[in-house]
């Protein structure tokens, strides 16, 4: 049976369109270069945003399954538009810690809800066994915003001559996106339990009703191996993949090519361009994700070899830049990226095999969780190696410790594979 494309398919796929409108994304390790920071100073705020998220992901998680997902994402939008004021408005260290720490509120709020948003309304529809292909068919809508923002974030660079006002710019799509939340239906905030007393008493309630449910996830083995594959992988992934910009940078500069520009409006075209098209091919993998799963044949074996492939990938760019051949470090970053995007909708679609609907916005953010500490933890570290050994080296050393731990995060299949 096909995807059923009524309205809210389409709103779906608009909101990952508008919510991948960070005109900042292909330029915010040189956005903070240009600010005078270190790599290690750059990676403190990736974790502060990370330790952010991290404190505020369960409770967030908790407050959308027991008081409304809808009203999760639209604080979330809030969050990040005031995180975007403060980054183009006050450009210091400490106060750009405070930037992240609202960023963190936004990430902390969206994540898992609007994939269980998705999840709640497959089931209303009886069209869970297509959650793969329709999580990828939105998650592709998504990567194609995100290419088309790094056109648009080349315009604002090449005239602004300065990465601040990609901050600016990413306010007016965040506005749009809450003005569509509004637009949701109600039973997509999934099944709330009304519960009798005085406020506090609800409160307390509803907390310990859904916190129940909550623990019982982690009764099951295959859901937490899910959540572990799910999050560490994703911990690396984006902990690194930013240090695809200055090799992509240092390539631009050696180019024979729009030398009549400057610098930056050089550099601006050509990441700017190398973006588009990484996000081209990136909505294209999550597109195809049921495509790929369909042919090797089982879910389980597809979350694994491509966990695996994702360690050496980044490992072979990591060489690469060491030994000064930037070309291929840049493929291998790309297919690092397409295989990220390609695996995403896998472990939704197993994780949620294997988590009760009725929690599904806290297993999703218990995941994001768990990717959050990998993060902060990693971020600094690969910061303070690319500052004392090369961004080469440090993208090598964490490779080895990413395929190392490949072979304790294993999955085994899950219930409707053991069902099916």
């Amino acid at each position: 049976m096909a995807i059923k494309k009524d309205s809210m398919y389409y709103r779906f796929c608009l909101y990952g369109f508008l919510k991948n409108q960070r005109f900042f994304d292909p330029f915010i390790i040189l956005f903070f270069r240009e600010m005078g920071m270190s790599f290690l100073e750059i990676g403190t705020l990736f974790s502060i945003r990370e330790i952010a998220t991290n404190i505020l992901e369960i409770p967030t998680g908790v407050i959308a399954d027991a008081y409304g997902r809808r009203k999760s994402m639209i604080y979330a939008f809030i969050s990040y538009i005031i995180s975007f004021a403060i980054f183009y408005l006050f450009p210091r260290f400490y106060v750009y810690a405070i930037a992240m720490i609202f960023f963190a509120s936004g990430e902390a709020f969206r994540s898992g809800t609007h994939k269980a948003m998705i999840l709640e309304y497959l089931r209303i529809k009886g069209m869970k066994d297509k959650k793969v292909e329709y999580y990828g068919h939105t998650r592709s809508a998504s990567q194609f915003g995100s290419a088309v923002s790094s056109l648009i974030a080349i315009a604002i660079v090449f005239y602004a001559r300065s990465y601040r006002p990609v901050f600016l710019i990413s306010i007016i799509p965040y506005i749009m996106g809450l003005i569509l939340m509004f637009t949701y239906p109600a039973y997509l905030d999934g099944i709330q339990e009304e519960i009798k007393g005085r406020w506090k008493q609800r409160v307390t309630e509803r907390f310990k009703r859904t916190m129940r449910d909550f623990l019982s996830m982690f009764k099951s083995v295959e859901a937490l191996k899910a959540i572990f594959n799910s999050a560490i992988f994703d911990g690396f992934f984006k902990s690194s993949k930013d240090y695809l910009q200055p090799i992509l940078k240092a390539q631009a500069l050696l180019l024979p090519v729009l030398l009549y520009l400057g610098e930056k409006q050089r550099v601006a075209i050509i990441v700017g361009v190398v973006y588009f098209f990484l996000y081209i091919l990136t909505s294209l993998a999550s597109r195809n994700a049921g495509k790929v799963v369909s042919r090797i044949g089982s879910l389980t074996r597809a979350i694994n070899n491509t966990f695996l492939l994702g360690g050496i990938l980044l490992f072979i760019s990591g060489l690469s830049t060491s030994l000064n051949i930037p070309s291929i470090a840049i493929c291998s970053y790309i297919l690092f990226y397409i295989l990220q995007n390609m695996r995403r909708p896998m472990n939704v679609g197993y994780i949620s095999d294997n988590i009760p609907s009725t929690t599904m916005a806290s297993g999703l953010s218990v995941e994001s969780q768990l990717k959050t500490i990998s993060m902060a933890i990693l971020a600094p570290i690969i910061g303070f190696l690319a500052d004392k050994t090369g961004v080469g080296n440090a993208l090598i050393i964490i490779s080895i410790v990413f395929i190392a731990l490949f072979f304790p995060l294993k999955v085994g299949k899950g219930r409707a594979e053991t069902t099916g």
